[in-house]
C-alpha cells in the first residue's frame, strides 16, 4: 500500500497522506482508481478501451470496453518456473509443492485434453473436487481456453450438485472418487453417478483416483485422469477474451429457492482480486497465502487470487481439527506463510482449546492473520495478540460472493481495534442506509454499495 501510495505520487501527481483520503478519491474518481490499479500491477491488456467505465448502471455497468484479457495469462505472467507456484496438503498426507514451471506443464496437458474432449470457449466445465493442485490446475486450464469454471466441494449431495450444476448445462464433469475427512473415508462415485445422470448435456466425465488410487473409471463417457493428460501437450496458449467475458459461476447458498449462478468476468475478477490481495491484504511476490476453505466458497477463488500478484496458494483439503486443532497452525509454520486465512469460528474454538501457536511453531514468517465468515469477538483479538503473535496484523474481513471479495476489511497503514473492522476497501463505495434509505453514519443500518465494482456479477446465468 505504501508503495502503491509513493507510485501515485510519482506517476499521477497524486499525494494522500492518510488512507481515509485515498479511499475517498478512490470511490470518488473510479475510473482514475481503476486504471490506477491496471497500470501499478501491469495487467496485459489486449486492445484499448474508450473509457474505464461506460455506464455506471448497477446493475449493467460496464468496464474496459475494447480491452481484452485471460485471467490465466495474467497469472502465468507472475510464475516464475523454479520457485513453488503451489504448496498442498491433504489430510495425513505430506506437504506438496508444485512450482511454476510443473504447474505450467499441468495446465498445458488439462488443456490439452479438454481441447481434445471438445470444450472452447463458453463451454462450462464442473468439477467435484477438493481444495487440492488438481483443482487449480483445472480452472486454469478451463480459464486459458475462455472456458467457464464451477466447482463444489465433494461432500455436497447428489441434489445440491444437481440444484447447481444443472442450471449451466456443463460439456465435462470432472470429478473425484471420494475423499478423506477427520480420519475416515468418504466413497463418492455413487453421488458422482446420480449427478451424472441428471446432467443430459454433459458429453464426457473425468475421473480423479484422490482417495483410491487404484479408482478407475469403468462407465461409458467417463476417462480417468490420466487418460486426460496423456499424449505430448501442446503448448499452453491463451485465448483473448472481452472484459467481463464469464470466467466461472460461484453460487449462492440456495436459502431462498434454487442457488442463483452468479457469473463473473475475466477482468472484473483480475483486477478486483489484484487490489484485494495485493493492496488490501498486502500480499507480495513469494508472499504464501492460506485459507481454510473447500471449492464450494468464494475463498477458494480468493485464495487462487493471490498468484494474480505473485503469492503462492497453501492448500489444505481435510479436517482442521483432527486430528486436532493444531493441524493448520502446523501447516502455517511448515510452509512458511505470510498470510493465515481463516473463520472468526476457529480462532474461537482455538482460544477455548487453550492453544498457543505461538509457542509451538516457528510462525516468524507470519505478517497477518485473516479472519471472515463471522463477527471476530473482542476477547478473540486478545488471544491472537497473546498467543499466537504480538505485531501480528489481525484483519477481520467482510465481503460477499456477490463480488468474489471483501466491501469493509483490512489497511496495513492503519491500527487494529478490537472489535472493529479497520476500513472500506478501496473502490467499494459503502455506505450504511437506514430503513427510509438515507445513509447515515453512527448509527445500525443495512450495508449498501453505491458505486459500481468491476468484479459485480456479469450476469446470473439464465436469468
Amino acid at each position: 500500500m505504501s508503495d502503491y501510495l509513493g507510485w501515485l505520487e510519482r506517476e499521477r501527481g497524486l499525494r494522500f497522506d492518510e488512507y481515509a483520503a485515498l479511499w475517498r478519491w478512490s470511490v470518488d474518481d473510479l475510473e482514475a482508481f481503476w486504471s490506477s490499479i491496471v497500470d501499478y500491477y501491469e495487467i496485459p491488456f489486449h486492445g484499448r478501451w474508450d473509457r474505464v467505465l461506460g455506464r455506471r448502471e448497477m446493475p449493467g455497468a460496464r468496464w474496459f470496453e475494447g480491452a481484452e484479457l485471460n485471467y490465466a495469462e495474467v497469472l502465468f505472467g507472475r510464475l516464475v518456473d523454479d520457485r513453488p507456484a503451489l504448496i498442498a496438503q491433504s489430510e495425513g498426507a505430506p506437504l506438496r509443492e508444485v512450482t511454476g514451471a510443473e504447474l505450467r506443464a499441468s495446465v498445458a496437458a488439462v488443456a490439452t485434453g479438454l481441447r481434445r474432449l471438445g470444450v472452447g470457449r463458453g463451454d462450462r466445465v464442473v468439477a467435484v473436487i477438493p481444495n487440492i493442485p488438481e483443482a487449480v490446475i483445472t480452472f486454469l486450464a478451463c480459464a486459458s481456453l475462455g472456458a467457464v469454471w464451477a466447482s463444489c466441494s465433494p461432500d455436497f449431495g447428489a441434489q445440491s450438485l444437481v440444484d447447481r450444476f444443472a442450471q449451466v448445462s456443463p460439456k465435462v464433469l470432472i470429478a473425484v472418487d471420494g475423499y478423506r475427512y477427520g480420519g475416515k473415508p468418504f466413497d463418492r462415485r455413487a453421488v458422482v453417478n446420480e449427478l451424472r445422470a441428471a446432467l443430459p448435456s454433459l458429453e464426457a466425465t473425468v475421473l480423479i483416483p484422490y482417495l483410491d488410487p487404484d479408482a478407475a473409471a469403468d462407465r461409458p463417457g467417463e476417462i480417468d485422469w490420466a487418460d486426460l493428460v496423456a499424449g505430448p501437450p501442446e503448448p499452453l496458449n491463451f485465448e483473448s477474451m472481452p472484459f467481463d467475458h464469464p470466467l466461472w459461476v460461484l453460487y449462492s447458498s440456495g436459502t431462498t429457492g434454487l442457488p442463483k449462478a452468479i457469473v463473473h468476468g475475466h477482468g472484473g475478477v483480475v483486477l478486483e482480486h489484484a487490489k484485494a490481495v495485493g493492496l488490501m491484504f498486502d500480499v507480495r511476490e513469494g508472499d504464501r497465502m492460506s485459507w481454510f476453505t473447500t471449492t464450494g466458497w468464494m475463498m477458494w477463488n480468493f485464495l487462487v487470487g493471490s498468484m494474480l500478484v505473485g503469492g503462492v496458494p497453501v492448500l489444505y483439503d481435510g479436517s482442521p481439527g483432527y486430528p486436532d486443532l493444531d493441524v493448520l497452525w502446523e501447516l502455517a509454520a511448515k510452509s512458511r506463510v505470510s498470510l493465515f486465512g481463516t473463520s472468526a469460528a476457529f480462532l474461537a474454538a482455538c482460544a477455548k482449546a487453550g492453544l498457543r501457536p505461538g509457542d509451538t511453531h516457528d510462525l516468524s514468517r507470519l505478517r497477518s492473520i485473516g479472519s471472515t465468515g463471522s463477527p471476530l469477538s473482542v476477547d478473540v483479538y486478545g488471544w491472537v495478540y497473546d498467543a499466537v503473535k504480538p505485531d501480528v496484523w489481525l484483519v477481520s474481513m467482510s465481503g460477499g460472493t456477490d463480488v468474489v471479495s471483501a466491501f469493509v476489511g483490512g489497511s496495513p497503514l492503519l491500527p487494529v481495534h478490537a472489535g472493529e473492522l479497520q476500513a472500506r476497501a478501496l473502490g467499494a463505495k459503502v455506505e450504511a442506509f437506514d430503513v427510509a434509505g438515507r445513509s447515515v453514519v453512527g448509527q445500525t443500518g443495512e450495508l449498501v454499495l453505491t458505486a459500481p465494482l468491476p468484479s459485480m456479477p456479469v450476469f446470473f446465468w439464465n436469468d
